[in-house]
């Protein structure tokens, strides 16, 4: 199976995406990811992003997409893959079929997680981060006094890019590229939207219902 998750911020995608690779036995291919890899392996690519990314420049699409070619012509990908963060707009997805159809495979499934505005701010308002191994945790609504790191004692910060207004600002970002996006699968009749209410385990389920 080749899939491509797609989601607002705070929909969870890294999360469903970690659960379902591993229950469809396929890759969790995050373009961050492979980004950084190929920096660190200070690969011909990587050598290339990392221009970019030390001059405080985006990366450009053609290279990330030059990074996926490569990736799924190494054959780790033969069985599948699923792949989060990318596409994120209706430029890349037109790029990425391109590289697909070159290829000769296709995509299969086009999951979106749907989450209510409201929702994605309650969530990333109780999202907190460890200043030392930068495991990623939720208050709940009460704040339980959650203020250290269960698993290495790091004090837990709130991230400048998770206040109310900096959310809001991301979910318009989203709305504007991805909707272009969500109806380009929709004509290709590949993408399924899911509902990303509830408990993890239960978003997991429906997501595989449709895999």
């Amino acid at each position: 199976m080749r899939i491509v998750l797609l989601g607002p911020p705070g929909a969870g995608k890294g999360t469903q995406a970690k659960a379902i690779s591993k229950e469809i036995d396929v890759p969790h291919i995050s373009t961050g990811d492979i980004l950084r890899n190929e920096i660190k392996n200070g690969t011909e690519l990587g050598k290339k992003a990392a221009n970019f990314v030390e001059s405080g420049k985006l990366v450009p699409d053609e290279t990330i997409i030059e990074i996926i070619k490569s990736r799924i012509r190494s054959g780790e990908l033969d069985r599948g893959f699923l792949m989060d963060g990318f596409p994120r707009n209706l430029k890349q997805a037109k790029m990425f079929s391109e590289m697909m159809e070159e290829l000769n495979i296709k995509l299969d499934r086009v999951i979106n997680i749907v989450v209510d505005e409201n929702e994605v701010i309650r969530r990333l308002g109780n999202r907190r981060i460890c200043s030392v191994c930068k495991s990623i945790f939720s208050i709940g609504d009460d704040g339980n006094n959650m203020k250290r790191c269960p698993k290495c004692g790091g004090l837990l910060l709130k991230r400048k890019d998770d206040s109310e207004d900096v959310i809001r600002h991301r979910l318009k970002v989203y709305e504007s590229e991805t909707k272009p996006l969500i109806d380009y699968y929709t004509d290709r009749g590949i993408l399924v939207n899911v509902d990303g209410s509830g408990k993890e385990e239960e978003i997991t389920g429906r997501i595989l219902e449709n895999t």
